[in-house]
């Protein structure tokens, strides 16, 4: 949060929505910057969930991202950075973070915009469906989380790789329970890519299917699933919402917050910034390397195996 503020570009509707019948399209509409979250798309997609659940005709909610990626997590350098700019909180009964400092200011922020958007749009009463293809990294994974299911074309890729950071994950700490302990600590640990046919085998996601026909197989499913009545299917995702938190999840989050935190602030006294010195960038070169290389282990073990 050290970088000076600047003027925000207006980048039209970052956020885009349509209905197709008992359905409701919200569409991530930064393609130009793989469609990084800043706040002002935050608010944009909360106002077009809200909008979405006060529709009495919508009964499934599919979230896309325009362009060749889903989404490439939190806004952490482009020109449309809007950190420094104040929004009405919906998220988090906190004060402002713009007149805080240090780690007032990014609890007050990440409270709000991270962790709590995270947890207000995984209790919309209505089914969700993240509609994933290309890249979901970090916070688009807490984006795709927060939704019920997730249909992933063949070419997406996930991962989670704050802990170059030196940073225990993203602020929506649902790993071990959307993957398991052991495939969290491994994607953690290591910081790679993980891929569709991967992430399906561990039961992240849904369905697997060609990305040409991503959107046809997401809307057949989410036709399917607005035959239902619809407050049983809002009674329905409460239920499973329910037994997850009873199995730990809601209060691991808000432990991991802690720990989340404590890591920017030990980043903040050790070295320059919050973020261990990391910025988009550098996150970008590090991911393509640890990709290279894991591409390099798989090739050199095929090649032993031929022998």
């Amino acid at each position: 949060m050290n970088q000076e503020p600047g003027p925000i570009p207006d980048e039209g509707e970052v956020v885009l929505y349509e209905k197709r019948g008992p359905i409701a399209v919200v569409t991530l509409n930064r393609p130009d910057y793989r469609n990084a979250q800043n706040s002002v798309m935050t608010y944009a997609l909360d106002a077009a969930f809200v909008r979405a659940v006060e529709d009495p005709e919508v009964k499934v909610i599919v979230l896309g991202g325009a362009g060749k990626h889903f989404s490439a997590g939190h806004d952490i350098g482009t020109p449309g950075r809007d950190h420094h700019i104040s929004y009405e909180n919906k998220a988090a009964l906190w004060w402002d973070h713009t007149d805080r400092v240090g780690g007032d200011q990014r609890f007050a922020r990440e409270s709000e915009v991270y962790l709590g958007m995270c947890r207000r749009w995984r209790e919309i009463p209505k089914p969700t469906i993240a509609m994933v293809q290309g890249a979901c990294i970090a916070g688009a994974l807490m984006l795709a989380w927060s939704c019920d299911m997730i249909v992933a074309s063949e070419d997406a890729f996930f991962s989670d790789p704050v802990v170059r950071m030196g940073i225990p994950g993203v602020e929506y700490f649902a790993h071990p329970w959307v993957l398991g302990p052991r495939r969290a600590k491994e994607i953690l640990f290591t910081g790679e890519r993980f891929t569709a046919a991967q992430a399906y085998e561990w039961g992240m996601v849904n369905r697997v299917v060609p990305r040409a026909d991503l959107e046809t197989e997401t809307f057949a499913l989410a036709d399917k699933i607005a035959e239902m009545p619809q407050f049983g299917l809002a009674l329905t995702k409460k239920a499973v919402n329910q037994c997850e938190d009873l199995m730990g999840m809601r209060a691991g989050m808000d432990s991991v917050f802690g720990l989340h935190h404590f890591a920017h602030a030990h980043n903040a006294e050790v070295g320059t910034d919050s973020l261990g010195g990391m910025n988009a960038k550098s996150m970008k070169a590090a991911a393509t390397n640890a990709a290279a290389a894991a591409s390099r282990e798989s090739e050199s073990a095929n090649n032993d195996g031929a022998k």
